[in-house]
């Protein structure tokens, strides 16, 4: 079954960017664009643990008389067509539902603050709430429309992060473009995270050399930060050991999405490989 991408959008030219940035997704992953166009500044997400409600930025609202016209363009210029997603039903009169059943959904890393917060480091609540409870990836774009010619999955042995694996592989073999693995160790060999590969059945790619793996035993993490190409989709986990409110804290992913000005797929602890 196709998937499906969900895509909220804004009728400036920084959402013009960040539409384009999804339907170049969806058009190298085979993934069908869905995008809504806002009537308020609220919405609400009901994921299997929470519902979370989404607060737009009122540039959300902008313009609308020309957003439908600039969707069509902006997705037909990709070769796609656009499907518009409309509320499933309203909480209450101006607090529309939004359905969640979609394989992936794109969000800017602030989505209540798109002008004064846009800087690698930023990354509002909402944004992490959506990623904490959705049961899809979260693609976070650049700001500018880059595209990626590889992608880059983080891997550090854990259950997580063999689920991104597996994620990773499914998006370089549908896309076809290059499928790149990173690594960096701690305390424990090379030959440790092999085996976890291996049990997985993830480690055939890197053994006939068709998966290029960065491995990392030694040097500090943001320093081999560097080796991961400008080109690439980098896809990584977001969990975390203590409260999950705090999966993006603290914590190497904090680190990723502050060094690396890539494309990201975020993937939370219940998103589905």
């Amino acid at each position: 079954m196709k998937k499906k991408l969900l895509h909220i959008f804004s009728n400036l030219p920084f959402g013009r960017h960040m539409l384009m940035q999804s339907a170049y997704f969806c058009s190298k992953t085979q993934t069908s664009l869905s995008v809504h166009i806002p009537k308020y500044d609220q919405l609400l997400m009901y994921f299997e643990y929470e519902a979370v409600t989404v607060y737009l930025n009122k540039d959300f609202l902008r313009s609308p008389e020309t957003a439908e016209k600039h969707v069509n363009e902006i997705v037909r210029q990709a070769g796609l067509e656009p499907n518009f997603v409309e509320p499933s039903s309203y909480t209450a009169s101006m607090l529309p539902d939004l359905p969640v059943d979609f394989g992936y959904m794109s969000c800017p890393r602030s989505i209540r603050d798109l002008s004064a917060k846009i800087n690698l480091g930023h990354m509002e609540a909402t944004v992490r709430n959506i990623v904490k409870n959705a049961r899809f990836p979260v693609l976070i774009p650049t700001t500018a429309y880059t595209e990626w010619k590889s992608i880059t999955v983080f891997f550090d042995g854990s259950k997580h992060s063999v689920k991104t694996m597996k994620i990773g592989m499914d998006i370089s073999k549908r896309s076809g473009f290059p499928f790149l693995v990173f690594t960096h160790a701690e305390k424990s060999p090379r030959s440790h995270f092999k085996e976890i590969l291996e049990k997985n059945e993830l480690f055939e790619g890197i053994r006939n050399k068709e998966v290029e793996w960065l491995f990392f035993g030694k040097g500090k993490f943001f320093e081999n930060l560097y080796e991961v190409p400008v080109d690439s989709l980098i896809i990584a986990g977001a969990y975390g050991h203590g409260q999950i409110k705090e999966l993006l804290f603290g914590s190497r992913m904090e680190e990723i999405h502050t060094i690396l000005p890539n494309n990201m797929l975020i993937v939370g602890p219940y998103a589905s490989d």
